[in-house]
């Protein structure tokens, strides 16, 4: 099991001076969707630049032209990228080809699915290399998580590894664990605590203890 840090409110510098506190305890520092939209594809050659031996994954939530956006995206220094459930199979079949031919892994994130299951199932035989469980930032204000979702990929996802994000904080991390996905993805729940490096510490013993 690994730990990805999920930077979503911040600018370059700000980030780069978080995973710094935090490095040796991540597996992969992912620049967020807002990130990407404030700053550029920079965010991320910049994050690889500074921490080479993290793997850095793109929250570029691609819906359309999956080759291309993943070939920029790899350019830029990507190790993966993510694309949505909710778009078209062509879409994401474009996505995991080109990311084959960079050597880079696709996540396909799960957000806004209706059929969590059937959708799930669909991916698996896609060939991405992950299936997310994510509770937006609206989801959660609605007070929804990811647990049963989580439960639910688990039953039919053969080939992909699976991952779960949204809210999870290091009181809810038992419970995440328990459900035993391959990748953890946390947000706030590290950069929105006073002692960053003691709670990204905490958690990565947990999850490598599972």
């Amino acid at each position: 099991m690994e730990l990805q840090l999920a930077l979503d409110l911040v600018n370059i510098t700000e980030a780069k001076q978080l995973v710094a506190e935090v490095a040796e305890h991540i597996d992969i520092v992912e620049i967020g969707t807002p990130v990407v939209i404030n700053e550029g594809l920079r965010a991320v050659k910049e994050m690889k630049e500074a921490f080479p031996s993290l793997r850095v994954l793109a929250d570029l939530k691609i819906m359309d032209a999956g080759g291309y956006e993943v070939m920029k995206a790899s350019e830029a220094g990507a190790d993966i990228i993510t694309v949505l459930g909710v778009s078209d199979d062509s879409t994401i079949k474009g996505a995991v080809e080109e990311a084959k031919k960079q050597n880079k892994k696709i996540m396909v994130d799960m957000i806004n699915v209706k059929d969590i299951e059937g959708r799930a199932k669909e991916i698996d035989s896609l060939g991405v290399d992950y299936i997310c469980v994510h509770s937006g930032y609206d989801h959660q204000a609605a007070g929804k998580n990811s647990f049963e979702e989580l439960t639910a990929i688990k039953r039919v996802v053969k080939h992909a590894k699976t991952a779960i994000a949204g809210g999870i904080k290091l009181s809810t991390l038992p419970e995440v664990i328990q459900a035993n996905p391959d990748l953890v993805i946390v947000g706030g729940g590290i950069t929105g605590q006073a002692d960053k490096k003691a709670t990204a510490a905490e958690m990565h013993k947990l999850v490598k203890q599972a």
